[in-house]
């Protein structure tokens, strides 16, 4: 067996199951509910003779065992064909996406969910197939993108959120194990994910956050565009929420804790959501995230495919299942098919209403805020104070450098000169001096009067 095909193995082991992967420690008959959700879904590959903890066992393919799995694989319906072939000590099954959907076995009807197999309801069957596309814009090969193009620090930063310890980054490797790239080619999800400059490859694949004052979209008093990867687009939202959104603070025993207006949980959780189902065929739209005085609105280009509102919350349905994939590996999002249901639960504990949802030619979740008297101007005043403290930072920040810089010149320069040098009043240096004489910056050698300055350590000055 190639050494490189091994490799691939291993990496696949130690990220661990997902949308495309399925990992059992023994061979087992049930083993056709795994075979159908594949068939279903997107593909993926069995791996016989690994642990739950992502040790290997082994697993041994016999012919007899061979001829067990192919029986098992003929008797689904429609008949599935699947590739079966031993790695060094672990036997692999690898099941192609069907063309035939919907794929059933004795047990019924299954899909892959995340990293779980799941029985689908009659349901869940009419409204995922009905409008079927044979493949989705996430798994396209973009054939503008090359490897020069993929970002080894963001291939590094999803494994560390992932948690996924593979010392040797190789692009090709992790791409292909997450089904982002086909015949070295890399596809619109590996794009997302891993462009260093995404919008030259996906021009609208960017975020947009606003921040207006009152509850029209008239007066705009903070706005960020984030045109890069899925992940950078999460955090950055999670952030420009936490800026913006009232808080207040909890102290239990030695630790604090942020409470915000809205419980963070449901905003993440609904971040999530819009970035995973997105439509991001559609050209011309960024993805909100718009605060008003009175609500959050998070609007998603696209409407879920042939899902009607009264299904939300009560069905999974995702347009975009590798980018699903990706978040739930990093941990971003619970169990599969919750969402929804989770935000009202999370909003209900708070004692909050639960989040609205509109459908037009875009998805849009809706969170009230609660009610607080003059809370525009408080929020204008918070965002002027914010400006204000890291102005004054940064004028702090220059004097210092001003006055370590004559200082270096100068060692035995005084407070009166340093004043007329830089600009500012003696009381003014005389703060920055024993600031900077705190921080460890500078020392005194010798009397106030015919001594001298002494840099100790520069690098301390901005800290």
């Amino acid at each position: 067996m190639p050494m490189k095909e091994i490799e691939k193995i291993n990496i696949l082991i130690k990220e661990g199951e997902g949308l495309s992967v399925e990992s059992k420690e023994h061979f087992t008959p049930r083993i056709d509910e795994d075979i159908v959700a594949f068939a279903n879904t997107k593909g993926g590959v069995i791996i016989l003779g690994v642990r739950d903890n992502r040790t290997v066992s082994g697993e041994k393919m016999t012919n007899d065992l061979k001829a067990r799995i192919n029986s098992i694989a003929r008797n689904c319906k429609p008949p599935i064909t699947v590739k079966i072939k031993q790695v060094h000590d672990i036997a692999i099954i690898e099941t192609p996406q069907g063309d035939e959907k919907p794929y059933s076995c004795s047990s019924g009807y299954f899909r892959r969910l995340d990293g779980t197999t799941q029985k689908m309801t009659n349901h869940e069957l009419r409204v995922m197939f009905q409008e079927h596309e044979a493949m989705s814009f996430e798994e396209k090969v973009n054939k503008d993108v090359t490897w020069d193009d993929i970002s080894k620090e963001k291939i590094r930063n999803f494994l560390k959120e992932a948690g996924i310890d593979i010392k040797r980054v190789v692009s090709r490797d992790i791409l292909a194990s997450l089904s982002m790239a086909h015949d070295d080619k890399i596809t619109n999800a590996g794009v997302l994910f891993f462009a260093k400059n995404l919008r030259n490859f996906i021009l609208q694949s960017q975020m947009t956050m606003i921040a207006f004052k009152g509850k029209d979209r008239v007066h705009i008093y903070d706005r960020q565009d984030v045109q890069d990867d899925l992940l950078t687009q999460f955090n950055s939202a999670v952030m420009f929420l936490k800026k913006h959104l009232n808080r207040r603070s909890e102290i239990k025993g030695i630790n604090r804790k942020d409470i915000y207006e809205i419980p963070l949980e449901a905003l993440r959780e609904a971040v999530a959501n819009a970035i995973i189902h997105r439509d991001y065929s559609v050209r011309g739209t960024s993805l909100m995230v718009e605060l008003y005085d009175d609500r959050v609105e998070i609007i998603n280009p696209g409407i879920f495919p042939g899902a009607k509102k009264s299904d939300f919350g009560k069905i999974s349905v995702r347009r975009n299942e590798r980018i699903a994939d990706m978040f739930f590996r990093m941990d971003k999002v619970e169990l599969a098919g919750t969402g929804i249901r989770r935000m009202k639960e999370t909003m209900a504990a708070a004692e909050l209403p639960a989040p609205g949802i509109r459908q037009t030619g875009f998805y849009t979740i809706i969170f009230k805020r609660p009610v607080t008297e003059g809370l525009d101007e408080k929020r204008v005043e918070k965002v002027a104070e914010d400006t204000t403290q890291k102005t004054t930072q940064k004028t702090t920040q220059k004097t210092t450098q001003k006055i370590v810089e004559a200082i270096t010149n100068k060692p035995d320069v005084t407070q009166k000169e340093l004043a007329m040098l830089i600009g500012i009043t003696e009381d003014g240096i005389k703060y920055h001096i024993t600031r900077l004489r705190g921080k460890g910056v500078l020392k005194r050698i010798g009397p106030d009067k015919g001594g001298h300055w002494e840099i100790v350590d520069i690098s301390r000055q901005t800290d």
